[in-house]
């Protein structure tokens, strides 16, 4: 248990023994004493006033005076004016050490007997991963991660959008113009190549659509509107998706191909499966790539007409209303009127997709909660999918949870991009190593390593610059990310706190073998020593609170938080050289314990520690 909860349970128990009252731990407000007055934490009483009905410096005197005495790691107190300053004994900062050093796997919490599914990125299979997929792809890992630290069985699943008419796009681009070539006769990763045929597409839709405008029929359609006061821009700008749907030859070909894979037109079929394992084998070099893997990947093109026997219950409970085969819920109750889970020609919609998926998955795996990592333009839609759940009483319906983020933007806007206005993964990662590359071979502190050890190096560098900054972030807000502040040795970056745990593995290299016995003897603990010893005592805490948030940013910031006072102590105080050999003992063991939650910690978040950089 952290110092902080010793000291709030102390005081609750204080306030029901002296006064009578019951207050909360989140009510005891405790703070690190200020520097010119005497202690190491200080409590807030003046919200007890109203309980004890006395005057703040006697209930301050009341509650030092008890916990003195009732707890075993307070040895003195002060009061000033409403301010409780606690001394703690330097035993139990020593005894607390001793037990973080000696805790096997220390901050990993008991094993819940529950089962979480996180699904995360569920890209499209018709162009490469992007800049708004690593972001959740890495918001899925660490979040899993930290499931697993926090006691939970998880299951890591992606639901793969193989079908519709934007895979028929890129499919229908190769057959025209792919002209029989390959990945592996262009050499070109598979994702990428599928991509470029995407574009491909829209490049001569672009080019139809262009030709289109000045023909008759496009002419008096403007007419009618321009009779409404609306531009020609405008009206071209507005129509294109009409245009595709009534006019265009590459829109015709596009849904014929589509029907017919409907259909399960062979030809149709096999050049999909072709086509979807280019992109499918793309898509695990970059999973690999960021260290990332799954358990299970689902398919939309098996899911998506599931759903049909949750609903038929549902219309005989009258969950749901019918009017001809549309099929429809109303969520009044949330705010989200009327939402319809069958299209009025009877065919699916993602509501009743994600309704049958939801069901699929609890029947593979029994699963009590489900996380989905999807961007915060879908917020209304889980609601509604969430709500619909609980309505039909599934076992799983109170564990749902919609992990919701924001975009993610680089400073320029965009950077080098197959697609033009999409930030490539592949791409940004390469950015990210050549931006770490150039930074190693600026300070030159690896250049004795051979190569090969060197890119090692470099490449867990890169990744660390790139997964935390982009998690330290609170999911919810935009950000914009930044390659080259990314890799800063002194900013609020993934090197930074590597580098701290670096330096801890030289110091205990120099060290080579030593005992920690003499740490106990050890006396005149300096404050940096404290704080090191608190910080590092609430490592459960931190995971416990990410796991109920689903927030990775709690244990980035808090990895940060501790390598910043390491930094801070490691320039102030010697460590080698210290004065007496109890000192000396005692800062080794600090140190290696820094070390290993450094490590723990940012493995929750998918990022490796280098031993040299």
């Amino acid at each position: 248990m952290n110092i902080l909860t010793i000291i709030q349970e102390g005081v609750v128990q204080a306030v029901k023994e002296l006064y009578g009252g019951e207050i909360k731990t989140d009510q005891v407000g405790v703070n690190n004493t200020r520097k010119e007055f005497e202690g190491d934490y200080t409590v807030v009483v003046f919200p007890f006033s109203r309980i004890a009905r006395k005057k703040p410096e006697i209930i301050g005197e009341e509650v030092g005076a008890y916990l003195v005495k009732n707890v075993a790691s307070i040895e003195n107190f002060n009061v000033i004016k409403g301010f409780l300053n606690l001394a703690i004994s330097q035993s139990f900062w020593k005894a607390i050490l001793n037990e973080i050093a000696t805790t096997e796997d220390f901050g990993k919490l008991p094993f819940t007997g529950q089962k979480v599914m996180v699904e995360f990125s569920s890209p499209n299979t018709n162009k490469p991963l992007h800049l708004g997929h690593i972001r959740n792809i890495l918001l899925g890992w660490s979040c899993s991660k930290i499931l697993e630290a926090a006691g939970y069985e998880v299951v890591k699943v992606q639901i793969v959008n193989d079908r519709g008419i934007a895979i028929c796009r890129s499919m229908m681009a190769w057959q025209k113009f792919g002209e029989s070539r390959t990945p592996q006769s262009t050499a070109t990763k598979g994702d990428h190549f599928v991509g470029d045929f995407y574009v491909r597409f829209a490049k001569e839709f672009e080019e139809e659509y262009a030709r289109w405008q000045s023909t008759k029929v496009a002419d008096a359609l403007f007419e009618e509107q321009k009779k409404k006061g609306q531009s020609k821009e405008d009206f071209f700008d507005n129509y294109k998706n009409d245009y595709f749907n009534e006019f265009s030859e590459l829109g015709k070909e596009a849904r014929e191909m589509l029907q017919k894979w409907e259909a399960n037109d062979p030809s149709t079929r096999r050049l999909w499966r072709k086509m979807n394992a280019w992109v499918l084998k793309g898509f695990e070099e970059t999973y690999k790539n960021l260290g990332v893997s799954f358990d299970k990947l689902y398919f939309e093109s098996d899911t998506y007409l599931l759903g049909k026997e949750l609903i038929e219950e549902g219309l005989c409970r009258s969950i749901f209303q019918r009017e001809g085969k549309r099929v429809w819920v109303d969520l009044e109750n949330i705010g989200l009127g009327v939402k319809t889970i069958i299209k009025s020609d009877g065919t699916s919609t993602y509501a009743s997709q994600d309704l049958g998926t939801a069901h699929l998955r609890f029947k593979d795996y029994g699963i009590d909660k489900m996380v989905y990592v999807v961007g915060d333009e879908q917020i209304s839609h889980f609601q509604g999918l969430f709500e619909i759940l609980k309505r039909l009483g599934e076992p799983y319906a109170q564990g749902l949870y919609h992990l919701a983020y924001g975009m993610v933007d680089l400073p320029s806007g965009k950077m080098k991009s197959r697609e033009g206005t999409v930030v490539d993964a592949d791409d940004l990662i390469a950015e990210v190593i050549g931006e770490a590359r150039e930074n190693a071979r600026e300070r030159g502190e690896i250049a004795d390593l051979p190569k090969e050890e060197q890119e090692a190096i470099i490449r867990k560098i890169a990744l660390a610059a790139l997964k935390f900054f982009i998690l330290k972030v609170h999911p919810k807000r935009r950000m914009i990310f930044d390659p080259k502040e990314s890799v800063d040795m002194q900013g609020q970056t993934g090197p930074y706190i590597q580098n701290a745990f670096v330096r801890i593995q030289s110091v205990l290299r120099k060290a080579g073998e030593f005992s920690t016995e003499r740490a106990v003897n050890y006396s005149g603990l300096e404050e940096i020593e404290k704080n090191l010893i608190a910080q590092a005592s609430e490592f459960p805490e931190v995971i416990r609170s990410a796991a109920e948030e689903y927030e990775p940013s709690n244990v980035a910031n808090y990895c940060y938080n501790l390598a910043r006072a390491f930094h801070r102590f490691y320039h102030d105080h010697s460590i080698l050289n210290a004065k007496s050999a109890e000192a000396k003992a005692f800062r080794l063991q600090l140190s290696r314990v820094v070390a290993n939650i450094l490590k723990s910690g940012m493995e929750l978040i998918g990022i490796e520690m280098p031993d040299r950089m």
